[in-house]
């Protein structure tokens, strides 16, 4: 997880929250959270990126579309990021006592 972009790991959690998403629900639920918009020639980049370390599986729906899910891989980097936060995220309330 160290080597990708903001962009990438939001793209990895967004795979990981969703039932093998394809791109225009990727980029909604994106969007919804950002609220700016994002562009195809940023998003499908980005997600073959995944593809291409092994973080994300890539599927074909139909002709036109693609669907993505996570790998076991994905998975775990994921599961290790999470780890890596929590150390540095305290707990609301040792704040507030803190700053009193």
């Amino acid at each position: 997880m160290h080597d990708l972009t903001g962009c990438q790991r939001d793209l990895l959690y967004v795979v990981a929250g969703k039932d093998e998403p394809n791109g225009l629900a990727i980029k909604e639920t994106l969007e919804d959270y950002t609220g700016t918009e994002i562009h195809h020639g940023r998003l499908y980049p980005n997600l073959d990126t995944l593809v291409d370390k092994g973080l994300v599986e890539k599927g074909e729906v139909d002709r036109r579309s693609n669907y993505y899910r996570i790998t076991s891989r994905g998975q775990r980097e994921l599961t290790a990021r999470h780890e890596w936060e929590n150390q540095y995220i305290r707990d609301s309330s040792s704040v507030e006592a803190t700053t009193d």
